[in-house]
């Protein structure tokens, strides 16, 4: 898993959000990943290639992470440590999770944290919003990609659609699915627009 510092940098000198792996609590709720004595491993991958992996143990108040963590070709370090969650009462009932910040002297509530030798909120890494660098037809991918992982479909816009994940209601899925073609369409149109821009700059 690569440090901070390791992906690309953008003006100002920052990473972006995007450059960086995220865990996002609201995502292991929903796959039932916080359950207690629940052990667990999530993966992340970039263009088809597996870019970080990591392991989550959770418990009533807490998940422990463990994974291996290497900076600028350094030596690899084993990472153990606990993440303290806590929950809120929605509005309409119910109650919502939150990540507790680990780095040091934060303890922020937040919903998703960012990997570096540590996974912390986006203040204590410091961390541009990477959407207002994107382009429109790299964000709308990249918003495809995260409905496919909702979906259990294989990651990449090019790859064909697959089915209704077990449990859940048609209605949801048909929504995710009209959403995901949506996506889809947009950042192919840009791409296509960007191909043809290339090609008539390369007959100047």
């Amino acid at each position: 898993m690569g440090g901070i510092g390791s992906g690309r940098r953008y003006q100002g000198g920052k990473n972006t959000t995007n450059d960086m792996q995220a865990l996002d609590v609201r995502y292991l709720q929903r796959q039932g990943l916080l359950t207690p004595g629940r052990t667990s491993s999530l993966t992340w991958s970039r263009s088809g290639t597996v870019i970080g992996s990591i392991q989550i143990t959770a418990h009533a108040d807490r998940i422990i992470l463990q994974y291996r963590h290497q900076r600028h070709n350094g030596p690899w370090q084993n990472l153990d440590y606990p993440v303290y969650l806590e929950k809120t009462h929605c509005n309409m009932g119910g109650q919502r999770t939150w990540f507790l910040c680990p780095a040091h002297g934060c303890g922020k509530r937040v919903a998703i944290l960012y990997g570096g030798k540590i996974f912390a909120c986006r203040h204590c890494h410091k961390l541009a919003y990477g959407s207002t660098r994107e382009k429109r037809d790299d964000r709308a991918s990249r918003k495809a990609d995260r409905i496919r992982e909702k979906l259990g479909w294989q990651v990449g816009i090019l790859n064909p659609n697959g089915v209704k994940p077990k449990g859940m209601h048609w209605t949801t899925f048909h929504k995710l699915q009209l959403k995901h073609d949506v996506l889809v369409n947009q950042s192919l149109a840009g791409i296509v627009t960007r191909l043809r821009l290339f090609e008539d700059e390369s007959l100047i």
